[in-house]
């Protein structure tokens, strides 16, 4: 019996010696760089454990914008000191005098620190000429480095369009399989950063790093490394179009009015991309999600209202259904015969009827056009870059249909064809009611289109991809929209005719903006949304438009999200942005 039970006992023990065995290849062995679901890596673990160091660049790639300033991250040069240094003689007296400062600025903030640290002056990192780089470095002193070091910015400017990053050891697995990437490693998840994260991703961290023993000494003297991915052409810089001093106007106007949902879409006419892009909600950096703060309301579809009279008066102009003499019973709905006790405006001809945005006149035209040809409102959505997207969208080397905005969703006209055999149904939808929707990002876009004499083009936020040294790695060139068959000059023309009418006629609907700087043409709209609050009717309020009329140059587009009509902020938005925009341009002019 006890024979049995000596077999038993040993056989459990050489079944444990056999799983620890197992257990040590899997950790020495076979899992060293990704151990467990959580993808740890365990060699990286270990140095960590047995060294001291400064990250100086985390790799990953940055924004700039359309003069090269940074967007996320800046690169600052700054003196880095070791903790060892307490504890040897070293010329702090000369290092003090190259930095024009006391040595005991120095010594104070040395004597604190237990790892390594970037010198500091009131809480900043202490800022370093180029000379006083060369001639620290010059020294040779182990353990005081002056490196240009990444630092990210107070502010970060535009961040529902350039997103956000989070450490996903799952995502990251599941995007770069074939990649040997730390589990901490930050991938894009939303916005820019998601859309060129592929690009973005880190080749590996730039650190200064030495060896230590357990109480925190050095290990193999004071022999500091200098570690870098070794690639001179990695990180890279994604050059986006956005002006960053123009984007700061836009957030602190939009603040200032307190606009809680929606934003502002601003376009640079001549090359079609994106100046300033605000979207409210704000954005909580520490939990983005939070009162669908992360929601990019700008590449949304919204319910456009009258904006969308826009494209009818392009179709009925083109197909020739409209002229001078042409008349509207301005004082009836949509329908043609209940009275319009709220807005009657009597008869009216078809610049007046834009001008104050008759809704009979075009739910009239809208009919017509519908019934003559039953996908029109689409054509002419696309003709004139509203429909159904707006963004940039290409093949990029390997990836097909790349997307610049990758939260944009299409627009819609029609959610039932056979609404277009339905009277009132395609009336509303001349409108910009019933299932018209399209995002402001697009509407900018018609803007702009109209604007360039009708030259519809897929809006860009970045224009180029840098390589390190400043090369160009890819190029995002401008391109059509769609192959649809352009609007004729003559109808561009026309169209802005009727936008700059909404602002010079006496009853216009954009009739305040006549005492801006510059010459606005533009199209208001307020759309129902079937939404309440206290109630009152909550509606979708727009201003759109292109300034200087003359000579285009910006295209913008202000919208409230379920407001309330009568306390909407969208008109003194705009109102504020063109004039803060003219000074802009002034005082741009003046320092050339």
């Amino acid at each position: 019996m006890w024979k049995k039970r000596v077999i038993v006992v040993l056989a459990l023990i050489q079944t444990g010696i056999f799983l620890l065995i197992g257990r040590l290849v899997q950790v020495q062995l076979v899992s060293t760089e990704s151990f467990s679901e959580k993808h740890v890596n365990l060699i990286e673990e270990s140095v960590k454990q047995r060294t001291q160091e400064l990250m100086i660049d985390d790799g990953r790639g940055i924004f700039i914008d359309r003069s090269g300033k940074p967007l996320t991250k800046q690169y600052i040069p700054s003196l880095v000191l070791f903790p060892f240094l307490k504890t040897m003689k070293w010329p702090v007296e000369q290092v003090a005098n190259i930095l024009h400062i006391s040595a005991h600025a120095i010594i104070d903030q040395l004597q604190k620190a237990k790892e390594p640290f970037t010198l500091t002056m009131d809480g900043h990192p202490f800022v370093l000429s180029e000379e006083q780089m060369q001639e620290i470095n010059q020294l040779h002193i182990p353990g005081v480095f002056a490196v240009k070091k990444q630092y990210p910015l107070e502010k970060v400017y535009a961040p529902h369009l350039i997103g956000f990053t989070r450490a996903d050891s799952s995502l990251l697995h599941s995007r770069y399989p074939e990649r040997h990437l730390s589990p901490h490693t930050e991938v894009g998840v939303q916005g820019l950063q998601k859309a060129f994260d592929e690009f973005l991703i880190p080749e590996g961290e730039t650190k200064l790093l030495y060896h230590v023993d357990a109480t925190g000494g050095p290990l193999f003297g004071l022999d500091v490394k200098y570690s870098d991915p070794s690639n001179p052409f990695y990180p890279v810089s994604v050059k986006t179009t956005i002006d960053r001093d123009l984007q700061k106007i836009a957030e602190t106007v939009v603040d200032e009015h307190h606009l809680k949902k929606g934003g502002i879409v601003l376009l640079d006419i001549p090359t079609n991309s994106v100046l300033a892009m605000v979207s409210r909600p704000d954005m909580d950096p520490s939990d983005p999600y939070k009162n669908h703060g992360a929601e990019n309301q700008m590449v949304l579809p919204q319910i456009p209202g009258s904006v969308f009279k826009t494209v009818v008066a392009a179709a009925a102009l083109e197909k020739g259904i409209v002229s001078s003499t042409t008349t509207f019973d301005c004082s009836k709905k949509i329908d043609g015969i209940t009275p319009d006790r709220n807005h009657d405006y009597g008869t009216l001809g078809f610049e007046e009827s834009f001008a104050v945005s008759c809704n009979n006149a075009f739910a009239t035209l809208g009919k017509k056009l519908v019934e003559q040809e039953p996908d029109i409102l689409e054509t002419y959505a696309k003709k004139l870059g509203l429909y159904p997207l707006a963004g940039w969208q290409g093949d990029v080397y390997h990836e097909k249909d790349f997307k610049q905005f990758p939260e944009e969703r299409k627009g819609t006209i029609w959610h039932d064809e056979r609404d277009k055999r339905v009277p009132l149904a395609v009336a509303q939808t001349s409108i910009g009611q019933k299932d018209v929707r399209v995002s402001p990002l697009a509407v900018a876009n018609m803007m702009a289109t109209i604007a360039r004499n009708g030259e519809a083009r897929q809006v860009r936020a970045v224009s180029e991809i840098l390589y390190k040294n400043g090369t160009t790695f890819f190029t995002f060139p401008q391109k059509p929209i769609s192959e649809e068959q352009p609007i004729s000059p003559h109808t561009a023309h026309r169209l802005q005719e009727l936008l700059r009418k909404v602002v010079t006629d006496e009853k216009g609907t954009g009739r305040r903006f006549q005492s801006l700087p510059y010459a606005v043409a533009g199209k208001s709209g307020t759309a129902e949304t079937g939404k309440k609050l206290a109630n009152e009717e909550l509606v979708n309020k727009w201003f759109a438009g292109y300034f200087p009329a003359d000579a285009p140059k910006y295209a913008l587009v202000v919208v409230e999200l379920d407001c309330h009509s009568s306390r909407t902020v969208t008109n003194d938005i705009f109102f504020d942005l063109v004039q803060k925009i003219y000074e802009f341009d002034k005082q741009d002019k003046k320092s050339e």
